[in-house]
């Protein structure tokens, strides 16, 4: 394995083009369909989770990394159903709306998991070469 420094950057870099490809998704004028754009951008906010989880600890097994990146995800998703008017006004701009999201969704959680499955495979592979 690696050593942790040289494992940081690759997991960084990753992470910073999954965020580029999700507001690419989310803010260009790509012309696809509002449901590809929603879900596309919900399964890279997953991998975007996994990706920030597995740059914080490195060493980490990868079903530790799924996990808590699981974990945050839900608990996202569930903060959703949470109403303040303070937090609601904030889930209306642009930065709440790509951070928190604004309506409690099933699906969303399922992209979540495809997303963190996908960041993690990939992520278990590269820790084999």
């Amino acid at each position: 394995m690696p050593d942790l420094r040289t494992r940081r950057l690759p997991l960084l870099l990753a992470t910073a083009a999954v965020i580029a490809a999700g507001l690419a998704i989310r803010l260009a004028p790509l012309g696809w369909p509002p449901m590809v754009v929603k879900y596309a951008g919900s399964i890279l906010w997953g991998a975007m989770v996994y990706g920030l989880v597995a740059f914080l600890r490195p060493a980490a097994e990868t079903r530790r990394l799924v996990a808590v990146a699981g974990l945050i995800a839900v608990a996202v998703e569930l903060f959703r159903l949470v109403h303040a008017p303070w937090l609601d006004a904030f889930r209306l701009t642009l930065p709440g709306q790509l951070l928190l999201g604004r309506i409690f969704s099933v699906w969303n959680l399922l992209a979540y998991a495809a997303g963190i499955a996908a960041a993690a495979g990939l992520d278990a592979a590269a820790r084999r070469t």
